[in-house]
């Protein structure tokens, strides 16, 4: 058991709770748009330019965040970075960015660990 708590920092615990808040935030009401058969995309851009200006903002901040990951994951040696991105599409990126950080967290804990060791 002390084994699968090794390399968790406080900050990659927080990480972890922000990737499961994005989680279960945005597959809430991902079902309820499912559930109603709604138009996803139709609805983020047409409900409004408030709704419309959030939709673009958090885009923009997803593809920078998703080169972020991809960069971030090969200058540190991490493996299968770019999946985090692929599964954004299936989940959330509110969810697989904050768990790309705790992971990338638990990552530099272990290996400065190994430095010091």
């Amino acid at each position: 058991m002390r084994e699968l708590r090794r390399h968790w920092t406080p900050t990659a615990v927080v990480f972890l709770a922000l990737a499961v808040a994005g989680l279960v935030g945005t597959w809430t009401f991902n079902v309820f748009a499912i559930v109603q058969m709604r138009d996803f995309v139709g609805d983020l851009v047409s409900s409004g330019p408030a709704v419309s200006s959030i939709t673009v903002d958090l885009l923009v901040v997803a593809v920078a965040g998703s080169v972020f990951v991809i960069v971030e994951a090969r200058r540190i040696g991490m493996r299968f970075g770019w999946l985090y991105v692929v599964l954004s599409g299936v989940t959330a990126f509110a969810f697989t960015f904050p768990l790309f950080l705790a992971m990338r967290q638990r990552h530099l804990t272990a290996h400065s660990d190994r430095r010091t060791a």
